[in-house]
This record gives structure tokens, C-alpha cells and sequence, in this order.
């Protein structure tokens, strides 16, 4: 479905609807079908004509308009059915939903935290606390990775509840596969890390009983 068709009642009310602040999941996730959009972690976006008021006439010339999830909406429930508040809470998609928000964080939480274990070595010219900064490397991939898992989880129950209309095709896009190539770079970072602690190990074990003898 091309989105510089011109637009009609129910298209203009669902647009308005996306761009509030109380758009529910379903009123965001039709626009998205509708209008070619996007959604991620953060924010989601539809692409419209520039001009899409009733007295224009239909354009070609397309924008994208992005609303970023506030705080609220990324711990918000999610239903049984969408859009429907009444029919009950969804445990499965509403943590999916929350894990997906919170791991970046962690993740990126423990790389910091191991870049500052990482200094302290230098500074005490020591390779021995690398092997923290390993653990910490993988244990901030395995976040990354569970991110990837939640969200890919979290997109295929939606479709589940709302399937994609027959003329929709869904992908991932750049930073899904950004994201896809960061956790196996943290494990091998990890495993560098590890190995460079174990090899100054045992060379100064070498160098000890050498000393020794």
C-alpha cells in the first residue's frame, strides 16, 4: 500500500491517533501497517505525504514523522487483546516488552564498568584483572543477545494477535542487525580479555619457578 494515496477520514484519524501521547498498541501498530512504518526500541515512525490536510491535493513527496516512546509506555501492559484493556494482561508480552528496554542498559552498564576495570590493570601494569573485564564482556553479550531474543519474541506474538495485512511485508532493519553483530563482538572480546589474563599467568608462573631453580 503506497502512502501518497491520498489519505481519508479513518487514514487521517488513525495518523492523529499515532502521534498522540495516548495512542494504545493496536492504534500505533494499524498506522504502522497503513503508512509503511517502523518500530523499534525506542520510537516508532510512519512515513506520510508532507501535506496531508483535506483540501491538498495527493502528493508524492513523502516525510517520516517518529514519536519516541515515553518511560511510561515502555513499562506499559500489554493486553490480550490489544487495544482491548479489558480482556486481561499479557505476562508474556509485557515483560518481553520491559526485558527489551532494560537490557541495553545492563549491557551497557557492565562494558562501562569493565573498561574501568580495564584502566585500573594498566595502571597497576597487572594483566589479572582482565579476567574480570572478560567475564563482564560476556555477561554484557548475553544481555545483548537476550535483547535480540526478547524483541524478536515480542514482534512474533504481536503478529500472532494482529497478523500483517497480505499487501504488508515485515523485515528487520540496520540496527536490529547492528545489534545481531554487537553480542558475538562482546564474546570475542570476552574470550581476549580471558586469554590475555591466562597467558600473563602462566608466563609468570614460567618466570617464578625459573627464579626459583
Amino acid at each position: 500500500m503506497s502512502p501518497a494515496e491520498n489519505i481519508s477520514e479513518a487514514g487521517r484519524s488513525i495518523w492523529e491517533e499515532f502521534v498522540s501521547e495516548e495512542a494504545d498498541e493496536k492504534t500505533y501498530t494499524d498506522a504502522l501497517f497503513r503508512c509503511n512504518g517502523t518500530v523499534g526500541l525506542w520510537r516508532r515512525c510512519i512515513t506520510v505525504p508532507k501535506n496531508s490536510h483535506w483540501y491538498s491535493p495527493p502528493e508524492t513527496d513523502l516525510t517520516t514523522n517518529c514519536i519516541s516512546f515515553s518511560l511510561s509506555d515502555q513499562f506499559m501492559e500489554k493486553y490480550i487483546e490489544p487495544g482491548n484493556h479489558n480482556s486481561g494482561t499479557d505476562l508474556n508480552r509485557t515483560y518481553l516488552w520491559r526485558l527489551q528496554f532494560l537490557l541495553p542498559f545492563v549491557s551497557l552498564g557492565l562494558m562501562c564498568f569493565g573498561a574501568l576495570i580495564g584502566l585500573c590493570a594498566c595502571a597497576c601494569r597487572s594483566l589479572y584483572p582482565a579476567i574480570a573485564t572478560g567475564v563482564l564482556h560476556f555477561l554484557a553479550g548475553l544481555c545483548t543477545l537476550g535483547l535480540v531474543g526478547c524483541y524478536v519474541a515480542g514482534i512474533e506474538l504481536l503478529h500472532k494477535k494482529l497478523p500483517l495485512p497480505d499487501d504488508v511485508k515485515g523485515e528487520f532493519g540496520w540496527s536490529f542487525c547492528l545489534a545481531c553483530v554487537s553480542a558475538p563482538l562482546q564474546f570475542m572480546a570476552a574470550a581476549l580479555f580471558i586469554w590475555a589474563a591466562r597467558t600473563n599467568r602462566k608466563e609468570f608462573t614460567l618466570l617464578k619457578a625459573y627464579r626459583v631453580a
